[in-house]
């Protein structure tokens, strides 16, 4: 959940997700659908299907419990080199090296290593100065430590240098670059797409919801149907049910890491389903007692709240 999402961020969902799926045995058993309805709102849905994936192979072939052994955590979802490295260290106390965020930060200051962290040339460098650093005692201690020193001290913006235990040899503090390293990633402008979201709701107050396909945005996940704009939404509606007069609500915008996305609701109330749905498994009429139980994107639920709230 850590990965690319902050902890404050976090912490609700967590508790929310373990107060639900308790151990890797609970997790394995759960449905798809209950696993992206407790992610909903993370984004980055594919963690949670590597998470899920992992728990039916621990679950599988190791007894539920995660090995101890680096290879064998290589080969499950979603577990990369920093990823088996921090639960080797942690969980079982071995001198294995983890480099993520907050230790590459301060590696890359500590050390004075210029170029952007995600460069091959350069996260090889950081391994290879991970590895260096990394103890053969007190590997958990260790490891905990260097990932709290970047995240509460060696932090991004405005870093808390002289409270830092490193800073007599710390190329970055010593020459003045804290604010320079690591290399910054060059920005870029976000380009802008358009779409019309379709809020189709029958007289028992079911909403037509979709699944979508496993490629694209927000695979897997359950939507509301789409079309390009308010004259293709009409057109959209009513190939799945007879429908009145549309409503235009209020549009907004939701932010991706690589564009923004303007959403134009209509609404369509009073709808009467065409019969052609019920066969078929990726279409679905839902009260709201069912939508709570589905993975939907976060501008998805934000509406159907929004719809519930305004008819109460």
């Amino acid at each position: 959940m850590l990965q690319q999402t902050q902890v404050a961020t976090v912490i609700p969902y967590f508790q929310r997700f373990t107060k639900a799926l308790p151990s890797l045995s609970a997790l394995a058993a759960a449905s798809e659908d209950q696993v992206l309805s407790l992610w909903a709102g993370l984004g980055y849905y594919r963690r949670a299907r590597f998470l899920h994936a992992a728990a039916q192979v621990c679950q599988e072939h190791y007894a539920g419990e995660l090995p101890p052994d680096f290879a064998a955590l290589l080969a499950l979802p979603g577990i990369g080199r920093s990823t088996a490295g921090a639960i080797l260290s942690q969980a079982y106390a071995l001198p294995y090296p983890i480099l993520d965020g907050n230790v590459k930060r301060v590696l890359c200051r500590y050390h004075g290593i210029h170029g952007q962290p995600a460069l091959r040339e350069v996260e090889k460098k950081l391994w290879t100065l991970a590895t260096a650093h990394t103890p053969t005692s007190r590997n958990p201690d260790y490891s905990q430590a260097i990932m709290d020193l970047g995240a509460a001290v060696c932090s991004r913006s405005q870093p808390h240098c002289t409270d830092c235990p490193l800073q007599t040899d710390c190329i970055a503090y010593q020459q003045g670059l804290t604010t320079q390293l690591p290399s910054p990633r060059p920005s870029k402008r976000l380009p802008t797409r358009h779409t019309a979201m379709l809020l189709l709701r029958d007289g028992k107050g079911r909403v037509l919801l979709q699944r979508r396909g496993p490629q694209g945005v927000w695979p897997g996940l359950w939507s509301l149907p789409e079309a390009a704009d308010g004259a293709a939404a009409r057109c959209e509606a009513n190939r799945h049910a007879e429908t009145p007069e549309a409503l235009a609500l209020a549009g907004f915008e939701h932010v991706f890491s690589h564009y923004r996305l303007c959403i134009e609701p209509w609404l369509f109330d009073r709808a009467h389903p065409r019969p052609q749905i019920a066969d078929q498994p990726d279409w679905r009429w839902c009260d709201m007692s069912e939508q709570a139980e589905l993975g939907m994107p976060a501008p998805v639920r934000y509406l159907l709240t929004t719809l519930q709230e305004s008819l109460q």
